[in-house]
C-alpha cells in the first residue's frame, strides 16, 4: 500500500509453501548477511508475528515513521493452503498525516471461506486537483480529513479458487477543510459540497478468483475480483449511489531463475452521485498502489480504468537483489457523467532487496516518471500488485 513504511524486517518469519516458495537453501536475504551466512535453527511456527520501526515515503506523504505488527500462518497443510496474514500499523507523516490501517486476509483450515478486513483511520492533509479538466501539477490544492473505513468481507468457495460473498462498507470523512484555493480561485468546495461530512453505507457483493499460494511475492496464478456496491438510500445515505470495481492480474514465470512477468488491469466506476473524496482516484485503490509515477489523488473522475505491466527479474543469483522495470496507463474521463478520455502514461525501474527469503519478500525502492513532469520514488515493502 501507498502510504506502508518499510519495516526493519531482518526478523521477519513470514514462511510460505507451495509451488510459489522460493527454494531457501539457494537463496539468501539481508538478515544472511548480518549474520554472515550462519545456518538457522528451521523452526516451523503455526503463526509467526513480528514487529519492528521503519520508515517509507511516497509523494503524498513524504518521509513516513512508523509502527507495525505483522502475523502470519496458514490455515491447513495441505499442498494449496494459502497463506494467511494480519498487519496493524501506526504512522506519522511528514506532511502531519496519521495513519492506522489494520489489514487482514484469513483463509479458513479447509479453504472454502476467505474473510477481509481493511480497517483504517486517516488524519489526511493532502492535495486535490478536482475533476471536470485537466489541472497542471502546480494547480493542485491543499485539502484536509478525517476518514474513518470499515471494509470487512466474508466470501464462501463455489469451486475451488473461486469465491462469492458479501460484508459491510462503511465509510465516514468528516472535519473536511479546505486549506489553499487554486490558482484561477475556482474551489471544489463550492463545487461538490466539500465541507459537508461524507458517510457511505453498503452491503457489497465480490466475486473472487484467486490461484496463488504467495500473496507477498507471487511466481505463478491469476487473481481477480469484481466487487458491486450500491449505497441505497434507505441505509441511511445523504445521496444513493453506485460502484463497481473489477481487479485482474496474471503473473507468468518466464525463466528457471524466477524472472517474472506481471500484468494487472485495473477498472473503477461509480454514479455521478458519488460523495467527492469516494470517487475513482489516482492511488485511491484498496491498497493504494495504482499509478507509480503520479501522486495520489492526481486525477479523479467517476470512470478510472488502469494498466500496469511489470518485468521483475534477479540481478545476483542468490536472489538477494533484484530489479523491476514497468509501465502503466490510467484512462479517466474528463467530465464526470459523460465526454473524452484522457489518458496518463508512466515508466519506471526499481530495486528489489529480499528481506525474507522464505515469503519472498522484497523492500521495494521505485522511481517513477509521468507525463507533465510527474515524478517522484515510491518505496514499499512487498510488491505492489
Amino acid at each position: 500500500m501507498r502510504f506502508i513504511y518499510v519495516l526493519v524486517f531482518l526478523n521477519l518469519q513470514f514462511i510460505a509453501y507451495g509451488q510459489d516458495s522460493l527454494h531457501v537453501t539457494e537463496q539468501k536475504d539481508i538478515k544472511d548477511i548480518f549474520t554472515k551466512g550462519k545456518p538457522e535453527k528451521q523452526v516451523e511456527k503455526p503463526f509467526q508475528f513480528a514487529w519492528a520501526p521503519g520508515i517509507g515515503y511516497t509523494l503524498a506523504t513524504g518521509f513516513t515513521l512508523a509502527v507495525g505488527l505483522n502475523g502470519s500462518f496458514r490455515n491447513g497443510k495441505s499442498s494449496d493452503a494459502k497463506l494467511s496474514s494480519i498487519s496493524l500499523t501506526v504512522a506519522y507523516t511528514q506532511y502531519r498525516q496519521i495513519l492506522l490501517p489494520l489489514i487482514a486476509n484469513i483463509w479458513s483450515k479447509d479453504q472454502k471461506w476467505q474473510y477481509s478486513t481493511d480497517w483504517r483511520y486517516m488524519k489526511f492533509p493532502s492535495e486535490t486537483w478536482g475533476v471536470e479538466e485537466q489541472r497542471k501539477p502546480e494547480d493542485g490544492f491543499s485539502i484536509d480529513f478525517s476518514y474513518l473505513k470499515i471494509h470487512q468481507l466474508a466470501l464462501r468457495a463455489v469451486k475451488k479458487n473461486l469465491f462469492v460473498g458479501t460484508g459491510i462498507y462503511f465509510d465516514n470523512l468528516w472535519n473536511i477543510r479546505e486549506l489553499s484555493t487554486p490558482p484561477d480561485g475556482s474551489s471544489d468546495f463550492e463545487k461538490y459540497n466539500l465541507d459537508e461530512p461524507e458517510v457511505a453505507f453498503a452491503f457489497p457483493i465480490r466475486i473472487l478468483y484467486d490461484t496463488r499460494l504467495n500473496q507477498i511475492n507471487p511466481k505463478n496464478g491469476w487473481f481477480f475480483t469484481l466487487t458491486y456496491r450500491n449505497n441505497f438510500k434507505a441505509l441511511g445515505n445523504t445521496k444513493p449511489w453506485q460502484s463497481v470495481v473489477l481487479d485482474l492480474r496474471k503473473y507468468i514465470q518466464v525463466s528457471k531463475s524466477g524472472n517474472v512477468l506481471a500484468f494487472w488491469l485495473y477498472s473503477w466506476q461509480s454514479t455521478a452521485q458519488t460523495p467527492y473524496l469516494l470517487l475513482p482516484s489516482t492511488g485511491w485503490d484498496d491498497n493504494f498502489n495504482t499509478a507509480r509515477g503520479y501522486i495520489q489523488g492526481r486525477y479523479r473522475s467517476t470512470s478510472l480504468h488502469y494498466a500496469e505491466a511489470e518485468y521483475r527479474f534477479k540481478i545476483t543469483p542468490n536472489g538477494l537483489l533484484g530489479g523491476v522495470a514497468f509501465a502503466n496507463l490510467q484512462a479517466y474521463k474528463l467530465n464526470l457523467n459523460e465526454g473524452p478520455y484522457a489518458f496518463a502514461p508512466a515508466v519506471g525501474t526499481g530495486l528489489r532487496i529480499k528481506l525474507n527469503k522464505k515469503s519472498g519478500a522484497n523492500l521495494c525502492i521505485d522511481y517513477g516518471v509521468g507525463q507533465h513532469n510527474s515524478h517522484g520514488f515510491f518505496i514499499n515493502f512487498s510488491e505492489l500488485f
